[in-house]
């Protein structure tokens, strides 16, 4: 295990730095937004704003990365991510702060990118699976821990601000000082949506749903707590057992995927998402004591839903595609993570911070019916022709790192570049 983990220590560092940061700023920006009554779809936009720089920084910065580098590279989107980050102390406008969540969410594209793309350069066909699952928990557990920053007692969010934007510069130093040449990157191409959705329709719309529901989720939760009078302490508790409950869910799910199949999973987690989401919306108001577990199961069933849809399309395409299939069904969750914000503030608007769950519960029961519909008009695979449930780490950050992924065929490698002095 040490032999694995030594090389990729610096980006594991660097990984986790900015995994703390967008911890605590995707709910201090909700927070803030909605203590200034910004109406629930105009912070929607803000929080989509956020995948709008994602998904286009995962499109184009391999222009800069070929450019000047993998550690330059990384050095320029830090900066950007973090100079975006401070700029939210000058600018009060919430429409100011539409432009400055996208160049967050660009730098951060860029800095998963690379990250990924080194990881992948020092994994090998033996240790593969050990590094890819360091990568998952390092994502899900320091994910978790970001939210607990909003405890500071900071109510105009100055501080915060501040030291977010200090992590995330300080992302780029264990990544600036170490001595390893720059892996060699290469452009990864992806198959087209609609190539996709005829080879699986499901692993498509799950993918999509995923992105749709778990960025609404955690992007407005903030405006729910403040709309119906729960603390920001209570909040950042709500955000980091959630978290948790996504990374726990992962090895029961994983088991019962490949027991069961995809399909009878998505159908059973759909269901009892939508009637997890529809207790919360009539009754979350009672006590933050009925909330939370409430909010933990349901973050713990949209979870895998990603995962489980990228494993029911790998059950149906060749090794060698693998890779460029993760990518296209990566832009499908890319898609919905664009949408779910806005369209879930769209339906706050008149309904208040139980719309929400409301549009949860519709997304959830649409997903629910499809999958019944894909039941009904093809054969599922037998549990020995499907692949392995592996759990993919597609967060508000993550790359999705497919190149990693145990599944994927290996590829050959260049030479190892030489030290740099």
């Amino acid at each position: 295990m040490s032999s694995a983990i030594r090389p990729i220590v610096p980006v594991l560092i660097g990984v986790a730095f900015i995994e703390l940061a967008l911890g605590a700023l995707s709910p201090l920006v909700g927070v803030q937004l909605a203590n200034r009554k910004v109406s629930p779809d105009l912070i929607g936009l803000v929080t989509s704003a956020y995948f709008v720089g994602f998904l286009l920084g995962t499109l184009t910065c391999f222009r800069v990365i070929d450019r000047v580098g993998h550690i330059r590279a990384f050095s320029v989107f830090a900066v950007v991510a973090g100079n975006a980050a401070l700029l939210h102390l000058v600018f009060d406008s919430p429409y100011a702060w539409i432009g400055l969540r996208a160049f967050i969410g660009y730098g951060i594209a860029g800095q998963f990118v690379i990250a990924e793309s080194w990881l992948n350069d020092k994994a090998n066909s033996d240790n593969r699976g050990q590094v890819f699952a360091i990568y998952l928990v390092v994502c899900w557990a320091v994910g978790g821990v970001g939210p607990l920053a909003l405890n500071l007692p900071d109510p105009d969010g100055r501080l915060l601000f501040a030291l977010v934007a200090f992590t995330l510069s300080i992302a780029l130093v264990p990544m600036a000082l170490t001595r390893v040449g720059n892996p060699e990157i290469g452009h990864r191409s992806h198959f087209g949506i609609a190539r996709l959705y005829r080879i699986s329709p499901l692993g498509v719309s799950a993918c999509f749903a995923s992105g749709l529901i778990n960025t609404a989720l955690w992007g407005l939760l903030a405006v729910y707590t403040e709309d119906v009078g729960y603390s920001e302490k209570q909040l950042s508790i709500l955000l980091s057992v959630s978290v948790l409950g996504g990374l726990l869910v992962q090895y029961p799910v994983g088991f019962l995927a490949d027991r069961f199949g995809r399909r009878p999973l998505m159908l059973v987690i759909a269901l009892a998402g939508a009637a997890v989401a529809a207790a919360i919306a009539l009754w979350g108001t009672l006590s933050f004591a009925w909330l939370l577990p409430m909010t933990f199961v349901l973050a713990s069933l949209a979870a895998p839903l990603y995962a489980l849809g990228v494993g029911q399309t790998n059950d149906y395409i060749e090794r060698k595609d693998f890779v460029a299939a993760s990518s296209g069904l990566l832009f499908a969750w890319g898609v919905g993570a664009v949408a779910g914000p806005t369209l879930a503030g769209l339906v706050m608007r008149p309904l208040g911070g139980p719309g929400l769950f409301w549009f949860l519960v519709g997304a959830l029961a649409v997903i629910a019916v499809f999958v019944l519909f894909r039941m009904a008009v093809r054969r599922a695979l037998s549990a020995r022709e499907q692949g392995n449930y592996v759990a993919v780490p597609v967060t508000q950050a993550t790359y999705g790192a497919p190149e990693l992924d145990p599944r994927a065929a290996a590829e050959p490698k260049p030479a190892t570049a030489p030290a740099l002095d």
